[in-house]
C-alpha cells in the first residue's frame, strides 16, 4: 500500500525494508536532509535529488568549518 503522506513509496523502496526517517531521524538537519535525498534518489528525481543532497552536504561541511573556526578564536582568547 502506498500511504503518499505517511510512508511515500519513494522513502519506503529500499531493499533493506528500513524507511529512510528510521534513519535520519537520528541525525542532525542537514545531514539527515542529504540522506534522505540520496535515499531516494533512485526513486524519485535523481540528478535533482543528487544536487539537493550536495547541497544540504556543503551546508554542514560549512556549519562545522564555522564551529571550529569560533573554536580556535575562542581558544586563542583563553
Amino acid at each position: 500500500m502506498n500511504d503518499a503522506v505517511n510512508h511515500p513509496k519513494h522513502y519506503n523502496s529500499h531493499p533493506s525494508g528500513v524507511e529512510a526517517i528510521t534513519i535520519t531521524e537520528h541525525m542532525n538537519f542537514n545531514v539527515g536532509n542529504a540522506m534522505k535525498y540520496l535515499w531516494r534518489s533512485d526513486h524519485k528525481n535523481g540528478l535533482e535529488d543528487l544536487k539537493k543532497a550536495r547541497w544540504y552536504i556543503d551546508r554542514e561541511i560549512q556549519r562545522l568549518e564555522g564551529a571550529a573556526s569560533a573554536s580556535v578564536s575562542g581558544n586563542a582568547a583563553a
